[in-house]
């Protein structure tokens, strides 16, 4: 039961002569910081103006007008209508909801027929996945799985960063010095080294620069050895970072990256001359920009070169014809808002009326245990490292307090790289992250590990004989009246709300931080309230809250990525 628009409904019939729509008087109200100002409240001075009368009068007229099943009681204060829903009823159609949607509770069909692509994690050919690159990819990957939730097709791409004058210079690195088998073998490690020891030489030999230029010329003009070499760096650099891939629960739909666009950039080029909006300035040419208040947009260098923001408008364009999107979503850290900025107001100059339903999905850097990472200074951490470190610091914990647990190796997993993913969408996705073990390990508070455990405590209860024993029984939901239980059946009520501004905000780490709450809610309810109560109607009740609440926490972690035990 939607208690917001029932609510609504019933002042609506007490107001007639108020020129209102159910839904808009449903966003109007409020739910007061303590329930003892009531569960919801409605300011009446919104409608003081165009009934005529004081926002008091209105509030006396309601409250001695309203009456429904569902209402205890409903109170004027000082303008304000405060309605106290039935604790028994609110309960019983609150946990009655949830449990009859099952896995797609907080969800609905608003996105059936429409289309989002999310550009997300964006790894580099030749390079190691590190920890910079984990924001973008759980973010991306949640927002994945909540557009799916909400019955969109969602369309996952992974825009590889695989061009560039850096790819001749391994390919002479590679001719050099280097061998199939060995590389094959030592994977991306083995291509950074040689890729170091390029950079090595030239600093005493410059000619290697010019065959590092000549190679990467070789791959721009399709040259059939470049072209093998190159796309097997690019094999080898997936290989291992499926690896990380898998033990994170992401995939993609599409790897198309940099390279992908390169016989696709000269007719955005040519469009953008034919739409008079390509200016030569001193030999590059630049989309004029100043007159919104931005640096002009560099399509093409003085030499020819084509950049990152061609290759986004080539990119931009290439995904709209072929998936129609109704949503384009770009998640990628703030330092790149700019470029953003540029790429939707160059599209919008082309006449792309779509370029609106293009956006910047933002976040924070993330620095380790105090201390901001630096490739060029030697301060990485990579990715598949601290992955496996916490699955091993999460082997240590489950062997001191559950030796005889079963599937340990399985269990491990789940906690440690949960506990890594859970940190990282826990705030806000536009605020820095400082990674700690400590916290992120912690089995008490706010953290991965701690929702994961409060999933498995509940899962415990659902399995004792007592529990069994109450099937089929009615449940009294008067036991259910105590704030305990109240404040995780109002947490269970909001879910929705939260997915659906989750989804509208783009901020995963709403649905992660409620998972949070009503881990917290669900403990304080195990701790104060026995729920294998003597009373079977009391047990009964209970066990329904037990229920759900293991049902929506598992739901919820499903949506940020992450797995939920049963046993830990």
């Amino acid at each position: 039961m939607d208690f917001r628009l029932a609510i609504a409904q019933q002042i609506l019939s007490a107001l007639p002569e108020a020129s209102l729509e159910a839904a808009d008087v449903a966003s109007m109200l409020e739910v007061p910081p303590d329930t003892k100002l009531g569960d919801y409240a409605f300011p009446c001075f919104k409608l003081s103006k165009a009934l005529r009368k004081s926002p008091v009068m209105i509030a006396d007229q309601l409250a001695a007008a309203i009456q429904a099943d569902f209402l205890a009681r409903v109170e004027s204060v000082r303008g304000y209508l405060n309605f106290f829903i039935d604790r028994a009823i609110y309960a019983e159609r609150v946990l009655a909801a949830a449990e009859a949607q099952g896995d797609r509770y907080g969800s609905d069909n608003s996105g059936a027929g429409k289309c989002v692509v999310l550009d997300y994690s964006s790894i580099n050919i030749a390079k190691r996945f590190h920890i910079g690159h984990l924001s973008t990819t759980m973010i991306g990957n949640s927002l994945y799985k909540l557009y799916k939730f909400f019955g969109w097709k969602a369309v996952g791409v992974n825009h590889l960063g695989d061009w560039g004058t850096q790819f001749g210079k391994m390919i002479a690195a590679y001719k050099k010095w280097g061998d199939r088998e060995t590389v094959e073998r030592g994977g991306v490690d083995e291509m950074v080294k040689l890729y170091v020891r390029f950079h090595k030489e030239a600093e005493n030999d410059p000619a290697l620069e010019d065959e590092g230029r000549a190679w990467f010329k070789k791959i721009e003009d399709g040259d059939e050895e470049a072209l093998s070499i190159f796309n097997w760096f690019k094999e080898v650099t997936l290989k291992d970072a499926q690896k990380t891939y898998e033990l994170l629960g992401v995939t993609f739909d599409s790897y198309a990256g940099e390279s992908f666009y390169n016989d696709k950039m000269g007719p955005i080029v040519e469009e953008l001359k034919e739409k008079g909006l390509l200016k030569e300035d001193k030999g590059a040419m630049i989309v004029d920009l100043e007159p919104y208040g931005m640096p002009p947009a560099l399509i093409l260098r003085s030499d020819g070169a084509t950049l990152y923001l061609t290759r986004d408008l080539a990119a931009a364009k290439y995904r709209k014809d072929t998936y129609n999107f109704d949503k384009s979503l770009y998640v990628v850290a703030y330092q790149q808002d700019l470029h953003f900025k540029q790429l939707f107001k160059v599209l919008e100059l082309m006449g792309y009326a779509w370029a609106k339903d293009c956006e910047h999905v933002a976040f924070g850097m993330v620095s380790y245990e105090g201390q901001t990472l630096s490739t060029r200074e030697g301060r990485v951490v990579y990715l598949d490292d601290l992955l496996h470190q916490a699955i091993q610091k999460a082997r240590d914990i489950i062997e001191e307090k559950s030796p005889a647990l079963e599937n340990k190796e399985e269990i491990a997993r789940q906690i440690g790289v949960g506990a890594v993913v859970f940190f990282v969408l826990y705030n806000n996705r536009i605020k820095d992250i400082d990674f700690w073990w400590d916290r992120a390990l912690n089995f008490e508070g706010e953290t991965g590990p701690y929702v994961m455990y409060t999933h498995a405590r509940a899962c415990s209860v659902l399995r004792k004989p007592e529990a069994q024993a109450a099937e089929g029984a009615k449940p009294d939901f008067s036991a259910l009246a105590d704030p305990e239980a109240q404040e995780v059946v109002r947490l269970i009520e909001q879910f929705p709300m939260i997915l659906k501004s989750a989804l509208e905000r783009s901020e995963p780490s709403m649905i992660t931080r409620f998972s949070a709450d009503l881990a917290q809610a669900f403990n304080k309810f195990y701790y104060e309230r026995r729920i294998l109560d003597d009373d079977m109607g009391a047990r009964a009740a209970r066990l329904l809250l037990t229920r759900v609440s293991k049902n929506v926490i598992r739901v919820a972690l499903s949506l940020i990525g992450l797995a939920a035990p049963e046993r830990m």
